[in-house]
């Protein structure tokens, strides 16, 4: 299952000792004990990871650690046992390979240096066989980059990329799916490799054949005195954040149908003029990581009828855009209340949060944030799920869960239909609500 192009011994040495080294590589020199592994570690990784402890590469169930320490360390993952780690001679870089299950999940490491932890990171995706490319699946097409000016946000300038799998057939109209900060998701060999599981699944159908728009955040810059350019400038000024940001946080963070407007109205209706896509909510789908997963969320809930379909990453549910415009008195924060009190909408709704996420005095908790709103939509039994794990405010867990995120918001699809009204699993319903369980306010809490 695992299968890595290595390549022989020799050409590893010549070809790619001064480049980046993938993990499959850096293993295979560990393993040989390779004079060379030492050029290969500074080439594969910056110096500050090294020196702070938070270098690694993985592949599958496959990783290797280096670590800078003037003394010996030791390694361990998820809290488990340390182990040993092999000295480089002549320097004080320390290394080590390790196996780590179970893969589509998220882990963490660190070390023990002098008897104290040191370094090491909660966000350790170990990714599964459909986050990768497998033989025999063909891949799709990403479009050159393509640039939008808007009318809605008057000027704003948007980056977007268009793919279209293998298997689109311009007479049978395709599902949608639109990616927030989606220049982050493009990258085949990232830590998000989103293309790679679209084709695994569309091959093996379990997601329908689809279009997906990867859309950036919009710049203003170019507009300046238009209404949109005054509002985003004056929150840049008031907040001390950039004018890019404070765009971004303009588009995702506010609770209004202004950015569902956006997307139906100028952008898919610039990919719907060159590809044939279906019009139903039933097939489209959004979704995105903090500001870009309450966006996502929002777009669905202020437009049931264009997009029922939602991933959201450490969505940010909390006051970012509270009251910074007096039209819309709503901030994130107020999403659970307003689940709870608002007319259902028939939508389905996958939602990740870590336990390690943000927190601070603006803006509140993110991981409570994310339980209140898990909780609300299980007291209005709507087809959710909550995936709640040990991280930060990192898109590791859910770029490791995504093959099955995206399972999960797809299944039952039949392309025959245009609606279906969605229901919460019967393996939902016996659970629970969340409860909270306080533990971190104990010196040896963690």
């Amino acid at each position: 299952m695992w299968k890595s192009a290595l390549l022989p011994f020799c050409l590893v040495v010549s070809v790619f000792a001064a480049d980046k080294l993938s993990a499959p590589q850096l293993i295979d020199l560990a393993k040989s004990d390779s004079p060379q592994l030492r050029g290969a570690i500074q080439a594969s990784f910056e110096a500050k990871n090294l020196q702070d402890g938070t270098a690694w590469a993985g592949h599958g169930p496959d990783f290797f650690f280096a670590v800078q320490a003037s003394s010996e360390p030791s390694l361990v993952i998820d809290a488990d046992s340390s182990s040993p780690m092999k000295h480089l001679a002549g320097s004080d870089l320390w290394y080590a390979t390790a196996h780590v299950e179970p893969v589509a999940r998220l882990h963490s490491f660190h070390y023990i240096v002098n008897g104290a932890p040191f370094g090491g990171r909660l966000d350790l995706p170990a990714f599964g066989p459909l986050s990768y490319v497998q033989p025999g699946v063909p891949s799709g097409t990403l479009s050159p980059k393509i640039v939008h000016t808007s009318k809605i946000y008057d000027g704003m300038k948007s980056e977007y990329w268009i793919y279209v799998p293998t298997q689109y057939d311009p007479k049978t109209p395709a599902a949608l799916m639109v990616f927030q900060d989606g220049g982050g998701y493009t990258d085949r060999d990232g830590n998000n490799p989103t293309l790679n599981v679209i084709d695994n699944l569309i091959a093996q159908k379990k997601i329908p054949v689809m279009i997906c728009v990867f859309i950036n955040p919009g710049d203003i810059t170019d507009s300046p005195g238009t209404p949109t350019y005054n509002f985003v400038k004056g929150y840049s000024d008031k907040w001390h954040r950039t004018l890019k940001d404070s765009m971004r946080s303009t588009l995702y963070d506010t609770v209004s149908d202004r950015y569902a407007h956006f997307l139906r109205d100028e952008v898919l209706a610039e990919v719907e003029a060159k590809y044939n896509i279906r019009k139903d909510a039933y097939s489209h789908a959004m979704t995105g990581l903090s500001s870009g997963g309450i966006c996502s969320f929002n777009a669905a809930w202020q437009m049931p009828d264009e997009f029922s379909r939602v991933i959201s990453w450490i969505g940010s549910f909390t006051s970012i855009q509270w009251k910074e415009r007096p039209d819309i008195p709503d901030g994130g924060q107020d999403y659970p209340e307003k689940v709870l009190r608002e007319p259902k909408r028939n939508i389905r709704v996958w939602l990740q949060d870590g336990a390690e996420d943000m927190e601070n005095d603006r803006y509140g908790s993110w991981p409570l944030a994310n339980i209140r709103m898990a909780n609300a939509l299980k007291l209005k039994d709507y087809d959710f799920h909550f995936s709640f794990g040990k991280g930060t405010h990192n898109s590791g867990q859910g770029a490791a869960e995504f093959p099955e995120e995206m399972i999960w918001l797809w299944r039952d699809y039949d392309p025959a239909q245009t609606s279906q009204t969605y229901e919460m699993e019967q393996s939902e319903k016996s659970k629970p609500l969340f409860r909270v369980s306080i533990a971190n306010r104990e010196a040896d809490a963690k």
